[in-house]
């Protein structure tokens, strides 16, 4: 059987209705998928939602979730629906298949999807039905096989679906009767529209058709018959209605004409025959109704409601006078001028009455006459005054809209008998004031719509009389709030409001408010805004229960200029969701969200975070999602850092994002959806880590991440990110590890060896390498004759010595010309530089070697620049004497000396028995010639 909103299915908006629909499903998340995207839902036990469409499919998807609920493949290239494409999908109760080119199912194809109960083929190729191709179907209540090329359906093709309610086979190839005998048994509703079904029938039938000429109904096959839609015929044939037995029609409630040609007698004689119908509709019948046919329609006892929406009706108030029984009235889109006295007024049942998008000048008299109307529409129209009247006896009214009309005032008499009204819509209107309007009531309203006026401010106690509001909308006014404006709104839990930042707004009174979106017009940051004004913001102070809150600029962009904003957010402590677009120039304080632990729903966009600074989510840990589209980012390490353990879902498009390190998402372990789209990637191994963990990882879905393309570098622009080799990459990245590491553990070996037994030989080339640094400036002295006979290097602790033992004789007995570096040493110059021209300068270098010398770095440097200059020249320029018997080992750091001691025959200063002797030894060594390669230590 028909029901009532069968013809929702026959309209060129079906499809546009249908996806709508599938918005209503909920979703869960899963890993991500190539062709398809998995809509996101913060329950985590909610249905699973996947969308195919749209992709350019020439197969069903291998990798669609077997968890999924609900999948539309619309709008692809589909053939073909193999057998084994929706195997083991035993939860889907949803699939959209229209839009494709499917002309062949393989039978049994849907036998695993048991739970199924709804399935859309329109607009496809199929020609018949076979006899198993609906197998397993036993739950499915919807099948829309609409456009399609059906001309066959096997008698056998719905014996599998037991539950079928409603059918769609409109725009098919269906000829005869028989064609279409396997489906009548079968749903409440059946659609048939513009086929090529000549019938002259002996059966029951509901059936909606352009292209009938006959409609004949002779036996009681549907003895249930409720609905019968002819609504869609388009001016086709003039049909013809036999229906000889009225007892056939004694079940009739809901009757559809909408255009249809059919000859007036024969519809006022289908009217005459219906005891039972309730619901008429007579969209663009205006031909038969200005002909008189309300004059029968009025006479049917039983109707209740009637639709004459969509024609143009002369004089309609005169032709509804008798329809005295009538609960409900469609009036709308009819061309009406004005409803004339008396018209509707003996309509003492009418519970409803729309009159909307007519040329009404006022609100038509009779309306307060209507003393049990409920709910009136009178949106778009011309009224431009409401009286004191208009509503006088309307005292039931709970619904009335007037939006989009050109009301300019409300008296504060106007609504003031409407004691149960719920529902105000006075949205889109000239309203300058509200003048005293609601500062009585209605004081049982709950919803109440006043955007897109030009109300300039609000009053205090402009809306004391509205205690029981929940909902007010006063957006797109571009209003200021005078101090106390919203009190008597106790119960108020949403408001939208519009307003003119550079002015005084409190909040205050609202302590029951849990939601607030607040538009601001570009005059926040005009010319006429004061610094001195920032302590008058307080936005939302005090609203402790407020749990969303919306921010939005609606001029250019630029930087929120209220500090008090921040202190306003963190004084909402149970705040759960916040959202700001085009608010922040740059980066919030790290503080703003100290006080909002329950924060679960961030979003931040149009604004500039490329310094933002992770300490910001550290307070709000509990985040599960979390928005920064088009904030200019250029990075997700901050994401390390945040603390943000909760988060399951990241939106972060239209960014500057280029590289992306996979560790970072280590730090989200919770994460379930992750939208990047249209952001600028580099295709190289800097994104490797990242493109693998998109491919591989089973939790996060990365949406539409086959379909992330390259900007950088410019030979890789435009193709997939996805499609980036990456192994390459990685086996450099390996091979890199195995080196560093192996060159690691060698070295560290070596290193732990040299220090061990050969750190005194290393540290002593390191000392001889500096010697030959110095040596090499002073190649050039090399030729030149020498200033003094020997450079004498000795540590201050054996300065006596030397005045007293070693002056004495050697200057003063022998005349030798000593250089010693407290005499001879040039002042200013660099000490290195003393020390290398002292032994260049000199024949000889005398050593005077003592414990103390061993560990002076100065006389180091010294016998090391002299050890050089012997090693270099390979001539006797060096006299060693020691002053102190020491031990070989201690000799270790200073290698050549050490060989040269185990090499040479020697006596020590404390066992020279005959100081002269010694003295004769040092006189020889500093007479020997430059040519010799005798070495003289004396000792």
């Amino acid at each position: 059987m028909l029901c009532t909103q069968a013809s929702c299915f026959f309209n060129a908006k079906k499809s546009v209705l249908l996806l709508s629909l599938l918005h209503h499903f909920n979703s869960s998340l899963a890993y991500s998928l190539k062709n398809c995207t998995i809509k996101y839902s913060l329950n985590p036990l909610a249905d699973v939602f996947v969308d195919c469409g749209n992709c350019g499919l020439v197969t069903v998807p291998v990798d669609i979730p077997r968890d999924v609920t609900s999948a539309t493949l619309l709008n692809n290239l589909l053939e073909k629906i193999n057998r084994e494409d929706f195997s083991n999908l035993s939860k889907l109760r949803f699939l959209d298949l229209h839009l494709n080119k499917i002309s062949h199912v393989d039978n049994g194809a849907f036998i695993q999807l048991g739970a199924l109960t709804s399935l859309y083929m329109s607009f496809n190729k199929l020609t018949n039905l076979t006899a198993n191709l609906f197998q397993g179907l036993a739950n499915l209540t919807m099948l829309d096989l609409t456009y399609n090329n059906i001309g066959f359906i096997h008698t056998s093709a719905f014996q599998f679906l037991t539950s079928l309610l409603t059918v769609i086979l409109d725009n098919n190839q269906l000829q005869k009767i028989t064609d279409i005998q396997p489906v009548l048994e079968l749903p409440q509703i059946l659609s048939i529209i513009d086929n090529r079904l000549s019938l002259s029938l002996s059966l029951s039938l509901v059936i909606s058709s352009y292209k009938m000429e006959k409609f004949s109904i002779t036996t009681p096959t549907f003895p249930h018959l409720e609905t019968i839609d002819l609504s869609h015929f388009c001016r086709g044939p003039v049909l013809k209605w036999e229906i000889p037995d009225k007892s056939l029609l004694k079940n009739i409630t809901r009757l559809y004409f909408g255009d249809v040609s059919i000859h007036f007698g024969d519809i006022r004689n289908v009217l005459q025959s219906l005891d039972s119908l309730r619901h008429l509709t007579l969209n663009n019948m205006e031909r038969w109704i200005n002909q008189g046919l309300l004059a029968t329609v009025c006479k049917i006892p039983t109707l209740q409601r009637l639709d004459l929406s969509w024609s143009t009706i002369i004089n309609v108030s005169a032709k509804l006078v008798t329809c005295s029984q009538l609960s409900e009235l469609d009036l709308s889109m009819t061309q009406t001028i004005e409803l004339s006295k008396d018209s509707i007024r003996s309509m003492k049942r009418l519970r409803k009455l729309n009159v909307e998008q007519n040329l009404l000048s006022k609100v038509p008299d009779d309306i307060r006459r209507l003393s049990f109307l409920e709910t009136l529409i009178l949106s778009d129209n011309y009224i431009s005054e409401l009286g004191c009247d208009d509503f006088i006896n309307t005292t039931h009214l709970t619904e009335l809209y007037l939006d989009s009309n050109n009301i300019t005032k409300l008296d504060k008499c106007v609504f003031e008998h409407l004691n149960y009204l719920n529902v105000l819509d006075v949205s889109d209107n000239l309203l300058s004031t509200l003048g005293d309007t609601f500062k009585l009531g209605p004081k049982m309203l709950t919803f109440l719509d006043l955007s897109r006026n030009l109300l300039p401010v609000f009053e205090k106690g402009d809306f004391q009389g509205l205690g029981s509001l929940k909902y007010l909308n006063v957006s797109n006014n571009i209003v200021r709030l005078k101090d106390k404006a919203f009190d008597g709104l106790n119960n108020l839990e949403s408001l939208r409001i519009s307003l003119l930042s550079k002015w005084y707004y409190s909040f205050r009174e609202l302590q029951g408010l849990k939601n607030l979106t607040i538009i601001f017009s570009g005059a926040a940051h005009s010319k006429h805004f004061k610094q001195s004004n920032l302590h008058d913001f307080e936005v939302c102070d005090g609203l402790k229960s407020l749990k969303v809150f919306t921010v939005i600029f609606s001029g250019n962009q630029c930087d929120f200029p209220f500090p008090a904003l921040k202190q306003t957010i963190q004084s909402m402590t149970h705040l759960e969701t916040f959202t700001a677009f085009n608010i922040y120039i740059s980066a919030l304080d790290r503080d703003t969200f100290q006080f909002n632990t329950q924060l679960k729903n961030l979003t931040i966009r149009h604004t500039n975070l490329s310094h933002l600074d992770p300490v910001l989510f550290l307070p709000i840990a509990n985040l599960q999602v979390l928005d920064l589209s088009n904030s200019e980012l250029k990075s997700l390490d901050f994401l390390a850092q945040a603390g943000l353990s909760a988060l399951r879902c990241l939106i972060l498009k239209d960014n500057h994002i280029t590289v992306i390190n996979e560790t970072v998402f280590q730090s989200l372990p919770a994460l379930t959806y992750l939208d990047l789209d249209n952001n600028p990637f580099t295709c190289d191994c800097f994104n490797a880590g990242f493109i693998r963990w998109v491919l591989n990882n089973k939790q996060t879905q990365a949406v539409n991440a086959y379909q992330y393309t390259c900007s950088f570098p410019v030979a890789h622009q435009g193709r997939k990110l996805l499609d980036f080799n990456y192994d390459a990459c990685l086996m450099n990245i390996s091979f890199l590890f195995f080196i560093s590491s192996t060159c690691l553990v060698v070295g560290i070996l070596l290193s732990s060896f040299t220090f061990h037994f050969l750190r005194w030989q290393f540290a002593y080339t390191f000392k001889l390498f500096q010697a030959f640094l110095y040596d090499k400036r002073n190649m050039k002295k090399k030729g030149a004759p020498h200033q003094f006979d020997a450079f004498v290097s000795y540590n201050v602790h054996d300065e006596a010595w030397v005045y007293r033992e070693m002056l004495p004789v050697l200057e003063g007995e022998q005349g030798w010309r000593l250089c010693l570096h407290h005499r001879d040493f040039q002042p200013g110059k660099p000490i290195m530089e003393n020390i290398t021209d002292a032994i260049y300068d000199s024949r000889k270098t005398i050593c005077v070697i003592s414990r103390h010398y061993l560990q002076s770095e100065w006389c180091s440097r010294e016998i090391q620049m002299a050890s050089f200059r012997l090693f270099d020249e390979q001539k006797d320029v060096l006299i060693l004497l020691f002053l102190e018997e020491i031990p070989t080992q201690q000799l270790s750091p200073y290698y050549r000396m050490r060989k040269t001691v185990k090499r040479r025959t020697y006596l020590s200063w404390p066992q020279a028995g005959q100081h002269r002797v010694f003295w004769q030894n040092v006189r020889r060594a500093l007479e020997t010639g430059d040519d010799s390669n005798l070495l003289i230590i004396l000792i």
